[in-house]
């Protein structure tokens, strides 16, 4: 099914980018990148370089590719993702504005009338996307793999970064991980980091949260009860049986990267909304060595199974939150094939204290799920997740408030959606005020809150990454009305106007500005 005239148009035809070679072209042609062609180590240096862009000057921050990387044979692509302009050419869009208005128009906005219809709702964008032809389909050859090891695949041939001094090792930090549900055959893809072990091992650190440890968890229960799981005890004293196969997914169209971190609900395939945002499906190719199917453009694909009975120590790495995270155990994925192009670019981020390239990601994915948070809470005009707040410590939401507790009807349903239920501090301004602006935002939590009356504390869970709650993936969370206070709410004084100046006065200046020599 062709693309519908409708969809077609979010496309921007001049954005032809499907692999990471037509990227780097793209944003060579731009201005937008720096070929890197001194020696430059794997081990440490490449990171400090990018902290360096990352926090310097915007107009030194440029998507890296690293041309001579010392051991190694192929280039590494770094900090592509690392800025607002950046994000949205990788997602075929000029502007990350663009993803919320794109995506409003595919699906249904219109506020259910009942409980049935609301249910719906949640299986409304799986349907839309569907329905308009981005379906993945199936290739019998590949640029992916025109290069084939499986007697001897070694991944010391990868320039996998080392990135910070206290790491337990190298880390792949861009990969796209592919698994399909044990029992249901549903496919995942997730972001989640990979330490190298040795030339035939990697450690999957795919957080509790998540659609990868989900996989891992029905796998374990399979393998005790060999039927449909159903409450079964996670006892370490159980001793799996079922291996997950399992893809690492390197480079291709960036979009199919991107959309790896996207926090998705199960029912919906990640590379299905690639295949959106890319204007025509994803193709796919079956694996050499496994019972799965991987983008046919990428890269590098490594292939293999993560064993849930062999557990082992994976970190400390120097995370997204600026701090190390601390040793934990996570199953070891096993080599069994590695597959690439013939002339590959090897991918990669580098994570720490922001702001980094992860920032911009996660704005990206802000801006396309605007539409779907509005899903379930209409009310909601806008949110934003400040860099400082790295994601799941601060979101900042502005509401039309419409009765008493309003704000905290939305708190209550921030913390009910998904990983939005891992969020630390909430904080709910009135409709006027913009959260992408935090100053602003800050200006109203500091002045419209009396901290006795307007705060919510409450235990809840919590990113598996947070040092500061004092059990792992629980702990304190806080929810802040900072809107303006109606008498229904308990508020008997009269709430003051904004001082703004009249629009007649601020027409007269703005007539006379360029005249004022300012």
């Amino acid at each position: 099914m062709q693309p519908s005239p409708t969809c077609r148009r979010y496309r921007n035809t001049a954005m032809h980018h499907e692999t990471l070679h037509d990227f780097v072209a793209f944003l060579e042609a731009r201005g937008d990148l720096l070929r890197v062609k001194l020696p430059v180590s794997a081990e440490l240096e490449i990171t400090e370089i990018v902290d360096r862009v990352s926090k310097g000057p915007a107009a030194q921050n440029t998507a890296l590719l690293f041309e001579n990387v010392t051991g190694y044979g192929m280039p590494v692509l770094i900090n592509a993702f690392g800025s607002a302009q950046r994000m949205a050419w990788a997602l075929h869009v000029e502007e990350l504005e663009s993803l919320n208005r794109n995506l409003a128009q595919l699906i249904d906005l219109r506020l259910p009338q009942n409980a049935g219809a609301l249910l719906g709702r949640g299986l409304s964008l799986a349907s839309a996307l569907r329905a308009v032809g981005f379906k993945p389909k199936l290739v019998k050859r590949a640029p992916c793999q025109e290069i084939v090891e499986t007697a001897s695949p070694s991944l010391d041939a990868l320039p996998i970064l080392t990135c910070w001094p206290q790491d337990g090792g190298p880390f792949i930090t861009l990969p796209q991980v592919i698994t399909r549900h044990p029992d249901t055959g549903v496919r995942n893809v997730g972001m989640y980091r990979l330490q190298k072990v040795d030339a035939r091992t990697l450690l999957v650190h795919w957080q509790r949260h998540k659609g990868g440890a989900e996989h891992e968890r029905v796998a374990r229960e399979l393998a005790v009860t060999g039927a449909q799981p159903e409450g079964v005890s996670e006892s370490p004293n159980h001793t799996p049986k079922s291996r997950i196969p399992a893809a690492v997914v390197l480079g291709g169209d960036p979009a199919c990267i991107w959309a790896a971190s996207a926090p998705l609900p199960p029912d919906i395939d990640e590379y299905l909304l690639a295949g959106w945002l890319r204007g025509k499906p994803v193709e796919f190719v079956r694996c050499v060595s496994q019972p799965l199917t991987v983008p046919a453009g990428a890269d590098i694909v490594i292939e293999g199974y993560v064993d849930p009975a062999d557990q082992r120590p994976e970190g400390p790495f120097g995370d997204h939150t600026g701090y190390y995270t601390p040793v934990e155990h996570f199953p070891a994925f096993h080599v069994t094939a590695i597959t690439q192009r013939r002339a590959p670019i090897y991918p990669a981020t580098v994570v720490g204290v922001p702001p980094m390239e992860d920032y911009w990601m996660g704005k990206a994915t802000e801006r396309l799920f605007l539409p779907l948070l509005r899903l379930f809470l209409p009310e909601v005009v806008d949110f934003s997740m400040p860099a400082p707040g790295v994601f799941h410590n601060l979101i900042l939401v502005s509401i039309n408030k419409r009765y008493p507790g309003h704000a905290r009807k939305v708190l209550h349903g921030l913390w009910g959606l998904a990983l939005l239920s891992l969020a630390k501090a909430v904080v709910v301004v009135d409709s006027w005020v913009d959260v992408q602006n935090p100053m602003e935002a800050a200006w109203q939590a500091l002045g419209n809150v009396d901290w006795s009356r307007d705060v919510i504390i409450a235990p809840g869970p919590v990113d598996q990454l947070d040092h500061a709650s004092y059990q792992p993936a629980f702990g304190g969370k806080i929810g802040i009305d900072a809107t303006a206070k109606w008498r229904e709410e308990g508020y008997e004084r009269q709430w003051p106007q904004v001082a703004r100046m009249s629009p007649e006065v601020a027409a007269r200046v703005t007539a006379l500005w360029k005249d004022l020599g300012l």
